[in-house]
């Protein structure tokens, strides 16, 4: 029985034990000067595991008591997981070796966040989320903060600790109460007691639990922390904070919701479709006033947030079909537009300004025709990829009887679409001024033109992600 349970966690454990020796490897040579090669074989090593786990079979089994899950579902988020934290790795490090930011501790840390989100989308059980959800709250605390001789990165590290302490207690409470009144930590047990009146106090511990949870995915009114962390932390590491994170929180509040209190879709979801609403309107609005590229993104990702939440609170396996078809597109599309922020200096110094852009199409017109590809679809203009995305939750939401609710995501659509074309208008348009630097490394200019070919070859079918993801939530929601 044990060797079955630990095949199951095998990647896990491969992924831990890798983390660990890396961190003696470096410690015992030349710490800072192998930092560059950890890099390189953590990423390699997140790819082989994404193989592996995407590999792993289509049934549905459990560990340890039903404490950890490995079905469809878990394997889609651990690979989309796996493979976005591979690539902002693999991009980001002639940018951290440039600035002189590239410490051993980098990749281990990352390694560490990543089980702590595989961990994390994989949980049946509320102590396994919390060991998840700590594990990679507590690495990311650090690399938040990693640039030490920054005033704004030690800020941002302290403010993304102090409000992710408040998060971790509203989900400890939460998950206290549930326990109190469902008598059981597992997923599957409280999902048995759902039948008939639901306590008062089991609903009370299930929004402190999504209060928790709406904090790692920055959805409003949690949101404070983004823009600050995003403009802080060094531009790899704010990648890394726009991509894997968010897809382990997703995930995570699906398992949750649907395993859990998956009999009580009309309580949560109304919970759900408010974060959602809110989300997706701070995230446009606030987001016009931005000149810093990093703060614009940060309220980018706020709104694609509450989209991914308009998926989830339909309450249907349509729906969560729809929230992981949109994570998959919205991790693509981020990275290739992260990989366009790290390249953009001025006499080797990093610049956000986003006015840098103007008439950037006439020194470097195949980067500027990728980003303006990349921003035709994180703001959901036909016939790009990032179109198809939010159509998907859309229906959903239609489909579940909440039009009202996908009227309020096309409004706050066009909305957001203004600052994205904006960037294109600078870009084509704007007044002729200093330009940037044409340095790019070749990781980061593959990741900028494969992405934005993904956003254009996709349509034809999605690359098969919404049929994957369709399996995926079958296996969830019962």
């Amino acid at each position: 029985m044990f060797a079955t349970d630990f095949q199951i966690v095998l990647p896990e454990v491969i992924l831990a034990a890798y983390a660990m020796l890396a961190l003696l490897f470096a410690v015992y040579t030349g710490k800072d000067a192998v930092a560059g090669l950890l890099t390189w074989v953590t990423a390699g090593l997140f790819v082989l595991l994404a193989l592996w786990i995407g590999a792993g079979g289509d049934g549905a089994r459990t560990a340890f008591g039903g404490m950890v899950n490995d079905d469809p579902f878990s394997r889609f988020a651990k690979v989309t997981i796996l493979l976005s934290g591979a690539a902002v790795l693999a991009m980001g490090k002639d940018y951290m070796e440039r600035r002189d930011l590239l410490r051993f501790e980098y990749p281990v840390l990352v390694a560490l966040a990543t089980i702590g989100m595989m961990i994390m989308v994989s949980s049946g059980d509320l102590m396994t989320l919390y060991m998840g959800l700590e594990l990679q709250s507590l690495s990311l605390y650090v690399i938040a903060a990693i640039r030490r001789d920054s005033v704004k990165s030690t800020e941002a590290g302290l403010k993304y600790f102090v409000l992710g302490a408040l998060s971790s207690g509203l989900l400890l409470y939460g998950a206290s109460l549930t326990y109190g009144f469902a008598g059981t930590t597992l997923y599957s047990g409280i999902l048995s007691t759902l039948g008939g009146e639901v306590p008062l106090g089991l609903l009370f511990g299930l929004i402190f639990i999504i209060a928790g949870l709406a904090f790692k995915v920055s959805a409003v009114p949690f949101h404070m922390w983004t823009p600050d962390v995003y403009e802080g932390a060094p531009t790899p590491v704010t990648a890394f904070f726009a991509a894997a994170p968010k897809v382990a929180a997703m995930g995570l509040l699906a398992r949750v919701t649907q395993d859990a209190f998956g009999k009580i879709p009309g309580d949560w979801g109304q919970v759900l479709a408010l974060l959602a609403v809110l989300s997706m309107f701070v995230g446009a609005i606030a987001a016009i006033g931005q000149r810093d590229i990093k703060r614009l993104m940060a309220y980018s990702s706020i709104s694609h947030m509450g989209f991914a939440l308009l998926g989830l609170a339909s309450g249907t396996a349509e729906g969560v079909q729809a929230m992981l078809v949109y994570m998959a597109i919205y991790v693509t599309m981020s990275v290739g537009t992260f990989a366009f922020i790290l390249s953009m200096q001025k006499d080797g110094v990093p610049v956000t300004d986003i006015e840098s852009l103007n008439m950037y199409s006439k020194k470097e017109p195949l980067r500027a025709l990728a980003l303006l590809v990349l921003m035709f679809s994180l703001a959901g203009v036909p016939p790009m990829v990032g179109f198809f995305g939010k159509f998907y939750v859309l229906k959903a939401a239609v489909d579940a009887g909440m039009v009202w609710l996908a009227v309020l995501g096309v409004i706050a659509s066009v909305i957001g679409a203004y600052y994205y074309l904006r960037i294109v208008f600078y870009m084509y348009f704007g007044k002729e001024g200093d330009r940037l630097d044409g340095d790019i490394s070749p990781v980061q200019w593959v990741m900028l033109v494969g992405s934005a070919a993904v956003m254009v070859l996709g349509v034809v079918n999605l690359f098969g992600i919404d049929s994957l993801a369709a399996v995926a939530a079958e296996t969830l929601v019962r």
